[in-house]
């Protein structure tokens, strides 16, 4: 029987155990999108981990979507990263880069310009802004010819992320965000090739990692996918169909692995494992829910069939979670109000478990 704690072949990569960490937004960078110092001390305290998969990384100006990213556009951006790799790897960690274009999930406050997406149609509720949060404002629609330019930036920042020392790269395809957004049947109103009919509407998410393979390698690249969620607004309405379309032909390009969240259905999630012949990283409780990921999630789902099992907010007060999880030692509990504070208080202060004599 399949533990947690078996290694796992990943590409080129020889996985410890099958503990995935989740992207997380903690809105640490510095100024024009670096990284930092604290950045590659706080990964490193998480090396432990089969996999670790960073917070979203824009690959581009306009798909910066929260203040305090880091980016994966500049030379400056790819230097910065550079000891952040080196710290989890010296530790004996892997790590790849979640790129992350916000598309209408953004603010002329934060990068200084207009989102787009594929449809003039605002995100629910607000954004971020350096100043605060603030009405998701009126995107606007990107021409046909536009459309491949914003897939090629997934490219593009694969071969920076590499370049920095990243073992690959995820693509945030999911929680409403641009991927998200091209997938979506109310965000996505289009008429031409990228809209309308489930074929089109994958399109722009296929053509984004075709890209992204062609420039790195099938091995460095997987995509994280959050099938029938609503985060900003965004409305599925043909899930199943939908998603077994997309990875049918995600299948053909032989990416690294698909990154599944818990935003269906078990049922759906399980069909969906059964249309994917490939590495699957299941997210096991939906991110940011009432529920924090345990080892009973981690144990049932690779009972099901997954080979990795992320976990988000475990990570994040607990550095040494692979530990705690294989020893059965207590999961200390987060501090919400400081997952985008900025500074290291809730960042790197939280220690690795205590043993008493």
């Amino acid at each position: 029987m399949t533990t947690l704690f078996d290694r796992y072949q990943l590409g080129d990569l020889t996985l410890p155990n099958r503990v995935v960490m989740a992207p997380m937004t903690r809105a640490r960078a510095a100024a024009d999108g670096l990284a930092t110092p604290s950045m590659a001390t706080y990964y490193a305290q998480r090396a432990t981990a089969g996999l670790i998969v960073t917070e979203g990384v824009q690959p581009s100006l306009i798909g910066q979507s929260n203040p305090g990213t880091p980016g994966l556009h500049t030379d400056e951006q790819v230097e910065s990263w550079r000891p952040v790799t080196a710290a989890v790897h010296a530790n004996g960690g892997r790590l790849f880069a979640q790129l992350m274009h916000g598309g209408r999930v953004s603010h002329p406050d934060t990068n200084g310009l207009q989102p787009i997406g594929p449809s003039a149609v605002p995100a629910a509720g607000e954004v971020f802004t350096p100043t605060g949060p603030q009405p998701a404002p009126m995107p606007r629609a990107l021409e046909t010819a536009e459309v491949p330019e914003h897939a090629q930036s997934y490219a593009e920042a694969g071969r920076r992320a590499v370049e920095a020392g990243f073992d690959g790269v995820e693509l945030h395809g999911a929680n409403g965000y641009l991927i998200s957004q091209f997938l979506s049947s109310n965000a996505n109103l289009r008429t031409d090739r990228y809209g309308g009919s489930v074929a089109n509407r994958i399109r722009f998410a296929v053509e984004a990692v075709s890209a992204t393979i062609d420039a790195i390698g099938a091995a460095r690249t997987g995509i994280r996918l959050s099938p029938g969620a609503t985060f900003w607004g965004v409305e599925e309405t043909d899930v199943p169909e939908l998603y077994t379309a997309l990875l049918t032909e995600l299948a053909r390009l032989e990416p690294a692995y698909v990154h599944l969240e818990a935003t269906t259905d078990e049922e759906t999630l399980l069909d969906l494992r059964r249309a994917w012949p490939g590495t699957l990283i299941v997210n096991p409780v939906l991110p940011m829910g009432p529920k924090q990921a345990g080892r009973d999630d981690a144990d049932h789902w690779l009972a099901l069939g997954a080979e990795l099992i992320s976990f988000g907010r475990g990570f994040i007060a607990n550095p040494d979670l692979v530990e705690r999880l294989r020893n059965g030692h207590p999961i200390a509990p987060v501090d919400e109000a400081t997952y985008y504070q900025g500074g290291d208080a809730g960042y790197l202060t939280y220690p690795a478990y205590q043993y008493t004599a």
